[in-house]
């Protein structure tokens, strides 16, 4: 499964269950990030063990799209038999703050930095 335009790519490997972001996304409002939302719910859906969430070449994601994947991680904190491993690059100056106040929204999120 993939969503992508001229300024992002997004990617879901259904065998490493992994979603690998790309680019900037900046959509207009939360509403905007529906078929992003419906990505993310299909996935938590199947239940698998571990879902990994590969942002290291997210240059922008806006305040709608931190909604998003905070929504997200709230609903896959509800499952407690999934863990979740977010990888972010230190390069990338939104990732810092952002990555590590999701963390307060499931404490046994891991958070892997390049």
């Amino acid at each position: 499964m993939e969503l992508k335009n001229k300024d992002y790519y997004i990617n879901y490997d259904a065998d490493t269950v992994t979603l690998h972001f790309q680019g900037s996304l900046r959509l207009i409002g939360v509403g905007a990030y529906e078929p992003l939302a419906t990505l993310l719910d299909k996935i938590i859906d199947i239940e698998p063990p571990l879902i990994t969430v590969n942002l290291q070449e997210l240059k922008l994601l806006n305040s709608s799209g931190v909604t998003t994947l905070a929504k997200f991680i709230i609903k896959v904190s509800k499952k407690k038999a999934i863990q979740m491993i977010i990888q972010g690059s230190t390069k990338i100056a939104w990732q810092k703050d952002s990555l590590n106040n999701l963390k307060r929204l499931m404490p046994r999120l891991q958070l892997e930095w390049e």
